[in-house]
């Protein structure tokens, strides 16, 4: 199932998709597969599995700690596909997110068969721009994966355009300028934003959702978001539930606690 599937049948029940994010290999492999079933089971749409990397120049401290902690644990790429492998399972849309630097070294090639084989929809490449992405472009339309790149407040409308162009699945909107992690408040900018990089995709004649992310921790941001966007894109807060949490069932149930609240919450935003 591909990422668009999940955004349109969220559409068409009148709400914005709930995407959530985890990387592999946090708090452990295994313990990261039951966060990732756990948050399909109490109400996400679509799975981001975040490949850790040892430089997450974008990762905000909490998602940092969690990429350090899995890679002490010796989280390796092939983790990464039996995590995608386990919750694609479910039926949900399961992506992963990841700098282009493991997966040129990988082989894009290679890495777009193995995550297909995996049953993976496709990948999000916070750090690839589309000038850059000839090797992805061409090893995402051999396997028939999704490929979303991110827009930025700061980006053109002669940027969004290029970045849109490229895209498959659904768009990522960065709602904020600097590094990843739940804040008070969305980002001012962030619903025009969302309706610049709407525009430019309708004059082309097309329908590519967007989905916002960086910044939403709760339902009541969730519901504020979901109102303008077509997804609410969840990481840290998650993150955030498995990292306080004494032992792995309380981060379970933190976290299925948290996807219900937000999954409440983007239905209250339309």
């Amino acid at each position: 199932m591909t990422a668009r599937t999940a955004y349109d049948k969220a559409k068409a029940e009148g709400r914005a998709a709930l995407v959530g994010y985890l990387p592999a290999g946090f708090p452990t492999c295994d313990g990261a597969i039951e966060a990732a079933k756990t948050m399909v089971d109490a109400g996400c749409d679509v799975i981001e599995i975040g490949l850790p990397y040892t430089d997450p120049m974008m990762d905000g401290p909490v998602i940092q700690d969690a990429v350090h902690r899995a890679l002490v644990g010796g989280v390796r790429v092939a983790d990464v596909f039996r995590t995608v492998e386990a919750v694609a399972a479910t039926g949900v849309p399961t992506l992963v997110m990841t700098y282009w630097n493991p997966v040129d070294h990988y082989g894009p090639g290679a890495f777009a068969r193995d995550l297909a084989s995996a049953g993976g929809s496709g990948l999000i490449t916070p750090d690839l721009t589309p000038e850059e992405g000839g090797a992805w472009l061409e090893a995402s339309d051999a396997h028939g994966l999704d490929r979303v790149f991110l827009v930025a407040l700061s980006s053109t409308d002669e940027r969004i355009e290029k970045i849109t162009g490229v895209c498959r699945g659904f768009v990522y909107a960065a709602s904020l300028m600097g590094v990843t992690g739940a804040r008070s408040a969305v980002g001012t900018g962030a619903p025009r934003l969302v309706e610049r990089t709407r525009a430019i995709i309708e004059k082309g004649g097309t329908f590519l959702p967007v989905g916002l992310g960086l910044g939403v921790g709760n339902g009541a941001q969730a519901a504020e978001v979901a109102a303008f966007a077509d997804g609410v894109i969840v990481g840290s807060a998650f993150v955030r539930r498995l990292l306080d949490a004494p032992d792995l069932a309380s981060g379970l149930a933190a976290v299925r606690a948290l996807t219900g609240e937000l999954a409440a919450g983007v239905r209250a935003g339309r």
